[in-house]
């Protein structure tokens, strides 16, 4: 089983393979709106305006689980994140990445790629998920690690 036997619905409602994504870096965060890391949005758009001609996609999950820090509709976190951040990059409709009604993208990806101190399970908004051009799982990133702090990892691999 690979990445691409996954799909998901863009914040847009529209369902999409992630066999589209193939040959492609793909960096999967789990992101709010509300959150003390939000502007970690800033950071993500830049380093995919750099590098998505080279390959890089970020997919961008909203998830409420976390102090109820994504409250919005579809259509408010869509908003929220093209007024304030310019976001370009593909977003999707919110998600659970913890528990039994967990995504099954980020139950694949937990499942891959344990974390430090809480296993398997997602510590909180901003985890970040790096899907290799073969559609594996090769690193994951802690929710403090900006995207400034992974770009030279993400520019060696893609």
């Amino acid at each position: 089983m690979t990445f691409y036997d996954f799909e998901a619905k863009k914040i847009n409602g529209e369902t999409v393979s992630m066999q589209q994504f193939k040959g492609k870096t793909v960096l999967v965060v789990n992101t709010a709106s509300k959150c003390g890391l939000t502007p970690q949005y800033e950071g993500l758009e830049k380093m995919y305006e750099k590098y998505k001609d080279n390959g890089l996609v970020i997919l961008g999950f909203p998830c409420n689980q976390f102090a109820h820090q994504e409250p919005g509709s579809s259509t408010e976190i869509s908003e929220f994140c093209v007024v304030n951040y310019g976001v370009t990059f593909p977003m999707f409709e919110k998600v659970d990445v913890n528990g039994e009604n967990a995504h099954p993208i980020f139950k694949y990806l937990k499942s891959q790629l344990k974390g430090g101190l809480f296993g398997n399970k997602i510590k909180w908004n901003f985890t970040k998920f790096v899907i290799d051009k073969n559609g594996h799982p090769v690193k994951r990133f802690a929710p403090t690690v900006t995207p400034e702090k992974i770009e030279k990892y993400i520019e060696k691999i893609v």
